[in-house]
């Protein structure tokens, strides 16, 4: 098994990144056709200038395992990050990729990048259901955060979670340390 690198995407990465994304959300059940999230998922040029989009690539292939975008308050594609905060949303992992510690790999770099600006906390939102996701934030010690939850359309929950940073170390949960490259 090989590891996992995390880069900040380029434009040639797009339309990788729309497939995979969209993909991964559909494999997951999060998409359906009324409420058009499948189009915003897909407009990765747009994600890209919002924040700082970033991929998980295979270490010797190259090949482009997931993506997600980091963003601070104020960003078009903010949506519960507020001063001293930090958020990632739309983290992705190619339905075909999954288990090789790819998105460990890219929460891992948006935690670390909030650290390195100084922001206290990283927020997020999951949908209840998506029980893989919630063990992969549980693990790095995120937790519910009820008060925030919030819908965006008719029948979509979201659940908030935060992680608090506050005592500076960049280490990963113990959990997490051993077998880095799987999930």
């Amino acid at each position: 098994m090989t590891g996992v690198l995390v880069r900040v995407a380029e434009p040639a990465d797009f339309d990788a990144i729309a497939r995979l994304t969209v993909a991964a959300y559909r494999a997951d059940g999060q998409l359906d056709s009324e409420h058009g999230y499948e189009q915003a998922l897909a407009d990765v040029p747009a994600r890209a200038g919002a924040g700082e989009l970033l991929v998980a690539v295979d270490e010797v292939t190259g090949e482009l395992l997931g993506a997600v975008l980091f963003v601070l308050p104020g960003s078009a594609y903010a949506e519960m990050c507020v001063a001293d905060e930090a958020e990632f949303r739309m983290l992705a992992v190619d339905p075909g990729a999954q288990g090789r510690g790819a998105g460990k790999a890219l929460v891992r770099a948006c935690v670390d990048r909030a650290r390195s600006l100084g922001r206290t906390r990283v927020v997020i939102c999951a949908r209840s259901f998506s029980a893989p996701a919630l063990r992969l934030y549980a693990g790095f010690g995120f937790v519910r955060t009820p008060d925030r939850d919030w819908s965006p359309a008719a029948g979509v929950e979201l659940h908030a979670l935060r992680l608090d940073l506050v005592d500076g170390s960049t280490a990963e949960p113990e959990s997490h340390r051993a077998g880095c490259g799987t999930r």
